[in-house]
């Protein structure tokens, strides 16, 4: 069973170096599989693969690498963080899969989050990367607008790094500089959503209800690659 903990706000660097204590104890076997749900102040990360391009040096926010997989992403408060640190070889075996790589641990995170949204009454979906193109994972809108961001890390079988899920974030940070490798994208988020349905918008504690509870469930049945 996933564990949930919840922290508050941590300052990214801190959270970095947190994180290789617990992906230590999850090798040792001195604690399971775990989420980690937080913010962080506002900060933009990029992956190893990232053009200098898609980074100008006046979009106003620190930037700092990381060595996580994908490309430019912003994170501050409003938007909820989960960090899945967990045994690769148990959710395959949790999952009943022969092979369980990095793209199945991310598809499976992908669709954990769908669910959760739907369970919160927004319409969310998984996307596949066309061959050749820049990839689209995350979980986006039926209209192909952006409301998470996935970049994972696995290493002697352990998970790090996990999601971004944008609920109330300042969502202007995302006009300064290329998200994701995508140079079209439009992002979103529950707050826009919920603006445009007529609705409240969701409470940070709902929204970590919602995304640990179908994390920690029944695992979501992976497509077909």
């Amino acid at each position: 069973m996933l564990e949930r903990i919840d922290l508050g706000e941590i300052e990214y660097e801190d959270a970095m170096a947190r994180m290789d204590g617990w992906v230590a104890e999850r090798r040792d076997g001195t604690a399971g599989d775990r989420l980690f749900l937080l913010s962080h102040p506002p900060v933009v990360t990029y992956g190893s693969r990232t053009p200098p391009a898609d980074l100008p040096p006046d979009i106003g926010v620190r930037t700092i690498a990381t060595d996580r997989g994908g490309f430019a992403t912003y994170h501050g408060p409003g938007q909820l963080v989960g960090y899945l640190v967990a045994n690769v070889r148990g959710l395959r075996a949790e999952l009943g899969k022969g092979q369980f790589g990095a793209g199945d641990l991310v598809r499976w995170l992908e669709l954990g989050l769908v669910d959760a949204l739907a369970s919160l009454g927004f319409a969310a979906i998984r996307r596949d990367t066309p061959k050749g193109a820049t990839s689209l994972v995350g979980v986006w809108t039926p209209e192909h607008h952006k409301v998470a961001s996935i970049g994972m890390r696995i290493r002697y079988g352990v998970s790090s790094h996990g999601f971004a899920l944008n609920v109330a974030p300042d969502m202007s940070v995302f006009d300064r500089f290329t998200v994701c490798g995508l140079h079209d994208v439009t992002m979103t988020s529950l707050r826009r959503l919920a603006e445009r349905a007529g609705r409240p918008t969701p409470t940070d504690a709902e929204v970590r209800d919602a995304v640990a509870a179908s994390l920690r469930g029944p695992a979501p049945l992976l497509p077909r690659r």
